[in-house]
């Protein structure tokens, strides 16, 4: 540990840390915050970093019990790392169903492989822990950011009222507009409507007589409004009016530039109408998912590995790191002395590394019943591991974990384990399960891995015991993984995974990419297209083409949403701006926007599983009046909700009109 560095609570003071009140309320947020960002993640492709709301949980919950800022720091752990596996567990664990070579979630299956995959991430950042959190160099700015606002909430009251009251206007908002609540206002309208004039064709006939024929499909055009959604106004608001602009983009290429070409062009599509007993609206949907969404797929694979590439020298930096590191502790070259510098012991670390993967070799003979190919995904499975939980971990400290590209890095993994499969002649639904079993396990561990590092460097900030945070990051998983399964067989069930309502994008394109290359099924000529789109993009200098991507893939009242949640932002910030905004001011606009969209991620999340549990419980909710504008009242309180309250909070604190300087003279 650096000379200069003293971390809140000295590594000399003792202080309760380990608790029951400690762990119970972590593994209750690790199963609540995994399955709520379970049905986030299936519901617009993105999760949401667990670490702000389990530390404002944890202080809310703790204080009044008299929990120190070490049981905090240890909760918070404990409970971040449900959100973390269950990105891990929504990218790719769906995808055994998408792909048809499971009827149904496993439950024995799908727990060994997030269980698995989550001790993993945790053991093998262990490996590259002190480096990393003791590394100047790196910014970690989510850590840094919750450290100070737990450092901040030990002086004053907890803003935490904030975040359970959004929670309950989210829950709200689901329960009136959900299919499975009483939906009294529809959250959406979609149709497709003609244009008059425009919905017949000339043509000459034998005489060289210009005539008209009706053509149906020509002059129709597919439209969808926004959804009145808490959730995805929320994850706009937190990603920004950037970002959200961008997935935004993505929505208009494919639904409003791409789908009306392709409905004009196919003349087939008037054909299949009747399939639909002439409903063009679910006709013109079912002709996205089979025209569009390959493209998308294509797009999304070119932009992972475009992302990888321009990340390359910190995936180096990650990788060196990661051997140097290894060798040192094999070497025995450091010595821990202090409380805040002790890790779990490296050789036990080591041996249950090794035991884990024991296990592995037999589920995957399961998967393909050929031993050959099980010890080779296992082998491609700990070797991906170990490097993609370094990288996971040094581009949180540079970027926070809410940027980790681990869809990316899984995709890579899967790209590997398909080729090999191939290779070994394995192919069919055993390859295909083989290849999604080494992914959802790295991707777990990719996961798990940036989470764990980001909370243990906000723990080395506040003076948090090294092992014992382990020891909760590993109880953390454990919860999640053995619950999780219900969460995703329950949303299956009474919702449907891969339908519009949780079009599942990441799940989609492991699916689409394993039977594609395992099995032959690829539409190879729409999926180049959509590569060389995302090379168009890259070219003309888009910072972000796979964002592009997934906003073609999502439905266009989801990305529509999303941008109204970072438009809500970016006039917040500039009335912020127009007020001569001190840094702390901007600070407390910051922490109580991100907790009030937070608390409306997690209370429709919530809601969302809750009456999913309903519906399969067959109870039948009442008829209501599934009126489309009463939505336009819901947008008015989101935005009313996320503007005004974080405003008002920094104009009574009396933090603008002056500079940071003239505040102190």
């Amino acid at each position: 540990m650096s000379d200069k560095y003293m971390p809140y609570v000295s590594p000399e003071q003792s202080m309760k840390e380990i608790s029951l009140k400690a762990i119970l309320l972590g593994i209750i947020m690790a199963v609540v915050l995994g399955a709520a960002n379970a049905y986030l993640g299936l519901m617009v492709g993105m999760t949401v970093a667990a670490t702000f709301p389990a530390a404002v949980i944890a202080m809310a919950a703790l204080r009044p019990f008299k929990g120190t800022i070490l049981e905090e720091n240890f909760a918070r752990t404990t409970g971040a790392v449900g959100e973390a596996l269950a990105a891990g567990a929504i990218f790719t664990i769906p995808a055994f169903l998408m792909t048809g070579v499971w009827v149904k979630f496993d439950f024995a299956k799908s727990s060994m492989l997030m269980l698995v995959g989550g001790i993993l991430g945790v053991f093998l950042i262990i490996l590259v822990r002190r480096t990393l959190v003791e590394d100047a160099e790196l910014p970690f700015p989510e850590s840094v950011a919750c450290a100070e606002m737990v450092k901040t909430g030990q002086k004053a009251g907890s803003n935490a009222a904030y975040m359970f009251w959004a929670m309950g206007l989210g829950g709200l908002i689901e329960f009136f507009t959900s299919e499975n609540g009483i939906r009294l206002i529809k959250p959406f309208v979609n149709t497709v409507f003609k244009i008059p004039g425009l919905s017949r064709t000339a043509y000459l006939n034998d005489d060289n007589v210009e005539i008209y024929k009706a053509a149906p499909m020509k002059g129709r055009m597919f439209i969808e409004s926004p959804a009145a959604n808490a959730a995805m106004t929320g994850v706009g608001y937190i990603i920004g009016p950037k970002l959200a602009a961008l997935t935004f983009s993505g929505g208009v290429l494919g639904w409003l530039f791409l789908m009306p070409i392709l409905l004009f062009i196919s003349g087939e599509l008037g054909n299949i109408v009747s399939k639909f007993d002439g409903n063009w609206t679910d006709m013109a949907i079912s002709a996205y998912n089979a025209q569009i969404k390959p493209i998308a797929v294509g797009a999304m694979l070119v932009g992972a590995f475009y992302t990888l590439f321009r990340m390359r020298k910190s995936l180096i930096a990650g990788i060196g790191r990661s051997i140097s590191d290894v060798k040192k502790a094999r070497a025995g070259v450091t010595t821990e002395t202090l409380r805040t510098d002790r890790d779990l012991p490296f050789p036990s670390i080591i041996i249950a590394i090794i035991a884990l993967v024991i296990p592995m070799i037999f589920l995957y003979n399961i998967f393909t019943h050929n031993i050959g190919s099980s010890f080779v995904s296992a082998l491609v499975m700990i070797i991906m591991g170990l490097l993609f939980a370094a990288v996971a971990g040094y581009l949180v400290g540079i970027i926070g974990s809410s940027s980790n590209p681990i869809s990316g890095l899984t995709l890579t993994t899967l790209l590997i384990a398909a080729l090999m499969m191939v290779i070994m002649g394995q192919t069919g639904d055993e390859g295909i399960k083989a290849v999604l079993g080494v992914a959802a396990v790295v991707c777990c561990v990719a996961g798990v891995a940036g989470d764990m590092i980001q909370d243990w460097k906000v723990g080395h900030i506040l003076g948090g015991t090294p092992w014992r945070m382990q020891i909760g990051g590993l109880i953390g998983v454990i919860a999640a993984a053995l619950t999780l399964t219900f969460s995703l067989q329950l949303l299956h069930n009474n919702i449907g995974i891969g339908s519009e309502t949780l079009p599942a994008p990441q799940a989609g394109l492991m699916a689409t990419m394993s039977k594609g290359i395992v099995g032959g099924e690829m539409a190879w000529p729409l999926v180049m297209a959509g590569m060389l789109l995302a090379v168009v993009l890259i070219l003309i200098g888009s910072p972000s083409p796979m964002l592009i991507a997934v906003g073609m893939y999502l439905p266009f009242r989801a990305t529509a949403c999303i941008f109204f949640g970072g438009v809500l932002k970016y006039f917040l910030d500039r009335s912020v701006a127009k007020k001569k905004t001190t840094a702390k001011g901007k600070e407390i606009v910051e922490n109580i926007g991100l907790l009030l969209a937070s608390g409306l991620i997690a209370g429709q999340a919530l809601m969302g599983i809750i009456t999913a549990a309903v519906k399969g419980t067959k109870i039948e909710m009442p008829e209501s009046l599934n009126n489309p504008w009463l939505a336009l009242l819901i947008f008015f309180i989101l935005g009313f909700v996320l503007i005004y309250f974080p405003y008002k909070k920094m104009v009574v604190a009396g933090e603008f009109g002056k500079s940071a300087e003239e505040k102190e003279s």
